[in-house]
């Protein structure tokens, strides 16, 4: 047990310190706070994009999705979040390119500058915002079920969830997306070797991936179906997710952010380029890890099956390297919460703080503001980790529904020209209510036919801005060249 802690201290130490390079060249300006003076290499881009994306979500329900659903999650997952590098370039080219022109710095203030419409940038705030906040909460309720588990019970969930929550606040109000950058590059080194190197050691144990799949496949031959275990993906899911992976990742604050950070467009698109090498090579480790977990521990139910990661390692793994993979399991949760953060506050602060309580505030009071922000966050996120209202991946796909239907505004606003407003509106409100609305159950759930509701919202929101986009064009409007 006494290496565990070493291992933690060492990279909670070895992470302060990187948080302190963020400070050496301050310049208080919101372009170096919050974006790094978009001044980002291919590498950098590169890392801060994994870094940022892959999560608990990647660590923990990949594996508890495994143990639950089997190895067409994999599938699912990888081929989603690769083909989402599509959606980045057409998003992020013109981000960036309207970034460098006027100086945007959040997608909130791009939407609303662009359209002229204060209610639309408004509401897109507000859906963003709050989409994203039980996101985050996902991060500080991975800690704290790796630290309960990796502790053997002697760090409780709710000081594990806390302790990153504290640390979080530390090292980005010091630094800033400087230390983010730096942290990210890191961070994102340490999950992809450490997610290998358990995948290996765990298999080991088992006799191999082949004796491993033939154990199994003997008493849960569902796990190695094409629709998963109990026919959970069918033709409709596969549709659904694949419109929810595409359309969510680009609207999600902290990566959209990302595409105006890269010092020039040609670091952007090589960026993109091994974004999408990444995921088919690196999603399948935790879903190996979650199918072999019925070997371990056949009787999990509902949410617990998110421990199947930290389970098997202290089963399977000498205590020392589950430590060592679980920092690892801990930095993307950290990249994530991080990310997340200074993303929502720098909203909060260009448009809300700066728009409608001080207009005239300084460069400096600005990321003051900001910085503020990052603490009020990090304790609400603490907050509902503490709740855990319900497993990671029933979070997060509620959280990328609403967050997709965001994405055909910007998609209209850079390759369309002249949508009115109340177009703009309509689509935003309806496809909200229809993701909302199957949720709460205001809708009925057979009225889905199967498709998850995001099918339904995005289709409906696409239909009312081509209608608005028709009416316009047959007034003259054309096509941006």
């Amino acid at each position: 047990m006494i290496w565990t802690y070493i291992v933690l201290v060492s990279y909670i130490l070895l992470t302060i310190g990187i948080g302190l390079l963020g400070t050496k060249r301050p310049e208080h300006s919101p372009e170096d706070y919050f974006l790094a003076n978009r001044r980002l290499k291919t590498i950098a881009v590169f890392f801060t994009l994994i870094a940022t994306n892959f999560s608990a979500f990647f660590f923990l329900s990949f594996a508890g999705e495994g143990y639950r659903v089997g190895y067409v999650y994999y599938a699912m997952m990888a081929f989603g979040t690769a083909s989402a590098s599509l959606t980045f370039y057409l998003i992020g080219n013109k981000a960036w390119h309207l970034g460098k022109k006027y100086g945007f710095i959040t997608p909130v203030e791009m939407v609303g500058n662009l359209t002229g419409s204060s209610l639309l940038r408004n509401l897109y705030m507000i859906f963003m915002v709050g989409f994203m906040i039980p996101f985050l909460a996902i991060q500080p309720i991975g800690a704290g079920l790796i630290l309960e588990q990796l502790s053997q019970g002697q760090i409780s969930y709710g000081l594990g969830a806390g302790i990153m929550t504290l640390f979080i606040i530390v090292y980005v109000f010091i630094g800033g997306m400087r230390s983010i950058v730096r942290m990210d590059v890191k961070n994102g080194v340490l999950m992809l070797s450490f997610m290998l190197l358990a995948a290996i050691v765990i298999l080991k144990q088992l006799g191999g991936l082949e004796a491993m799949n033939g154990q199994i496949k003997d008493v849960s031959s569902g796990l190695f179906s094409s629709k998963g275990q109990d026919h959970f993906f069918n033709w409709k899911n596969w549709i659904s997710y694949m419109m929810l992976w595409f359309a969510c990742l680009p609207m999600f604050p902290q990566l959209f952010m990302r595409f105006l950070m890269a010092k020039d467009l040609g670091t952007f698109k090589r960026s993109t380029v091994l974004y999408a090498c990444i995921p088919p090579l690196l999603f399948i480790l935790p879903v190996i890890i979650g199918v072999a977990g019925h070997i371990s521990f056949p009787d999990l139910v509902g949410k617990e099956s998110d421990r199947i990661l930290p389970m098997m390692l202290v089963m399977h793994a000498p205590s020392w390297f589950g430590a060592l993979v679980l920092t690892g399991a801990l930095a993307a949760f950290m990249s994530t919460m991080d990310s997340i953060v200074l993303a929502i506050s720098t909203i909060l602060t260009r448009d809300v703080y700066l728009p409608y309580i001080k207009p005239n505030a300084s460069l400096k009071e600005q990321v003051s503001v900001g910085k503020a922000c990052v603490v009020i966050l990090a304790l609400v996120s603490f907050t509902i980790a503490l709740v855990r209202p319900a497993s990671i991946f029933t979070i997060a796909t509620m959280t990328f529904s609403g967050s997709a239907v965001l994405f055909p505004i910007p998609l209209g606003i850079f390759y369309l020209k002249k949508i009115p407003k109340w177009a703009y509106l309509l689509a935003l409100l309806t496809g909200e209510f229809i993701v909302i609305g199957f949720s709460m159950k205001w809708i009925d759930p057979s009225l889905s036919f199967g498709f998850l509701p995001i099918f339904h919202a995005l289709l409906a929101a696409a239909v009312i801005i081509l209608l608005g986009y028709t009416i316009e064009k047959k007034k003259g409007a054309v096509p941006l060249s």
